[in-house]
Protein backbone atom coordinates (compact mmCIF):
# COMPACT_ATOMS: atom_id res chain seq x y z
CA UNK A 1 0.00 0.00 0.00
CA UNK A 2 3.00 2.28 -0.27
CA UNK A 3 1.93 5.66 -1.59
CA UNK A 4 -1.78 4.80 -1.51
CA UNK A 5 -4.29 6.83 0.42
CA UNK A 6 -5.68 4.97 3.43
CA UNK A 7 -9.45 5.16 3.88
CA UNK A 8 -11.77 3.63 6.45
CA UNK A 9 -14.14 0.86 5.45
CA UNK A 10 -17.45 -0.17 6.97
CA UNK A 11 -20.55 -2.18 6.21
CA UNK A 12 -21.89 0.91 4.39
CA UNK A 13 -18.98 0.95 1.93
CA UNK A 14 -18.22 -2.78 1.68
CA UNK A 15 -19.56 -5.21 -0.91
CA UNK A 16 -22.64 -6.94 0.54
CA UNK A 17 -23.92 -10.45 -0.16
CA UNK A 18 -26.59 -12.87 1.10
CA UNK A 19 -25.81 -16.52 1.83
CA UNK A 20 -27.86 -19.45 3.07
CA UNK A 21 -31.01 -17.45 2.18
CA UNK A 22 -31.07 -15.64 5.56
CA UNK A 23 -27.47 -14.73 6.46
CA UNK A 24 -25.45 -11.84 5.11
CA UNK A 25 -21.89 -10.63 4.83
CA UNK A 26 -19.85 -7.52 4.08
CA UNK A 27 -16.41 -7.83 2.46
CA UNK A 28 -14.34 -5.34 4.49
CA UNK A 29 -11.00 -6.52 3.02
CA UNK A 30 -11.09 -8.54 -0.18
CA UNK A 31 -7.62 -9.39 -1.46
CA UNK A 32 -6.10 -12.66 -2.67
CA UNK A 33 -3.81 -12.86 0.37
CA UNK A 34 -6.27 -11.67 3.05
CA UNK A 35 -10.03 -11.52 3.50
CA UNK A 36 -11.91 -9.86 6.37
CA UNK A 37 -15.67 -10.29 6.35
CA UNK A 38 -18.30 -9.17 8.83
CA UNK A 39 -21.24 -11.56 8.84
CA UNK A 40 -24.67 -11.74 10.46
CA UNK A 41 -26.35 -15.08 11.08
CA UNK A 42 -29.90 -15.14 12.48
CA UNK A 43 -30.99 -17.40 15.33
CA UNK A 44 -31.04 -21.05 14.33
CA UNK A 45 -29.15 -20.56 11.05
CA UNK A 46 -25.69 -21.64 9.97
CA UNK A 47 -23.38 -22.86 7.26
CA UNK A 48 -23.17 -26.19 5.51
CA UNK A 49 -20.20 -28.44 6.26
CA UNK A 50 -17.19 -27.45 4.16
CA UNK A 51 -13.39 -27.31 4.09
CA UNK A 52 -10.75 -24.89 2.83
CA UNK A 53 -7.64 -26.66 1.56
CA UNK A 54 -5.39 -23.59 1.64
CA UNK A 55 -6.94 -20.86 3.79
CA UNK A 56 -6.80 -20.73 7.54
CA UNK A 57 -9.59 -18.79 9.23
CA UNK A 58 -10.25 -16.94 12.45
CA UNK A 59 -13.85 -16.40 13.61
CA UNK A 60 -14.32 -13.57 16.15
CA UNK A 61 -17.76 -12.93 17.66
CA UNK A 62 -18.84 -9.29 18.00
CA UNK A 63 -22.39 -9.93 19.30
CA UNK A 64 -24.26 -13.06 20.30
CA UNK A 65 -23.21 -16.66 20.79
CA UNK A 66 -21.85 -19.06 18.16
CA UNK A 67 -20.89 -22.67 17.65
CA UNK A 68 -18.11 -24.00 15.47
CA UNK A 69 -18.60 -27.66 14.60
CA UNK A 70 -15.65 -29.89 13.61
CA UNK A 71 -15.04 -33.64 13.58
CA UNK A 72 -13.67 -33.22 17.13
CA UNK A 73 -16.91 -31.75 18.47
CA UNK A 74 -18.50 -28.36 19.03
CA UNK A 75 -16.75 -25.24 20.32
CA UNK A 76 -19.09 -22.65 21.85
CA UNK A 77 -17.94 -19.03 21.96
CA UNK A 78 -19.45 -15.62 22.64
CA UNK A 79 -18.82 -11.92 22.08
CA UNK A 80 -15.17 -11.08 22.64
CA UNK A 81 -14.00 -14.63 21.86
CA UNK A 82 -12.59 -16.21 18.70
CA UNK A 83 -11.67 -19.59 17.26
CA UNK A 84 -9.01 -20.40 14.65
CA UNK A 85 -9.67 -23.09 12.05
CA UNK A 86 -6.53 -24.43 10.33
CA UNK A 87 -6.56 -25.15 6.60
CA UNK A 88 -7.85 -28.64 5.83
CA UNK A 89 -10.20 -28.87 8.84
CA UNK A 90 -13.84 -29.51 7.90
CA UNK A 91 -16.13 -27.17 9.81
CA UNK A 92 -19.53 -25.58 10.11
CA UNK A 93 -20.43 -22.24 11.80
CA UNK A 94 -23.84 -22.10 13.50
CA UNK A 95 -25.94 -19.76 15.63
CA UNK A 96 -27.75 -21.75 18.34
CA UNK A 97 -28.85 -18.64 20.24
CA UNK A 98 -32.14 -16.76 20.33
CA UNK A 99 -30.72 -13.62 18.65
CA UNK A 100 -28.52 -12.74 15.69
CA UNK A 101 -24.80 -13.39 15.93
CA UNK A 102 -22.44 -10.86 14.33
CA UNK A 103 -18.84 -11.86 13.79
CA UNK A 104 -15.69 -11.26 11.80
CA UNK A 105 -14.10 -14.02 9.77
CA UNK A 106 -10.49 -13.41 8.78
CA UNK A 107 -9.04 -15.70 6.11
CA UNK A 108 -5.46 -15.95 4.88
CA UNK A 109 -5.20 -16.39 1.98
CA UNK A 110 -8.70 -15.56 0.72
CA UNK A 111 -11.21 -18.42 0.57
CA UNK A 112 -12.38 -17.45 -2.93
CA UNK A 113 -12.07 -20.64 -4.99
CA UNK A 114 -10.91 -22.54 -1.88
CA UNK A 115 -14.16 -23.88 -0.47
CA UNK A 116 -15.61 -27.30 -1.09
CA UNK A 117 -18.59 -28.98 0.54
CA UNK A 118 -18.03 -32.10 2.62
CA UNK A 119 -20.32 -34.56 4.38
CA UNK A 120 -20.85 -34.10 8.08
CA UNK A 121 -18.36 -36.23 10.02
Amino acid sequence: MTGEELTPTSRRSAAHYIWGEVSEGWRLVDGPDLSVIEERVPAGAGEQWHVHDTARQFFYVLEGRAELHTANGVVEFSAGEGVEVPAGVAHRFANPGPTDVRFLVVSAPSTRGDRRPVDAP
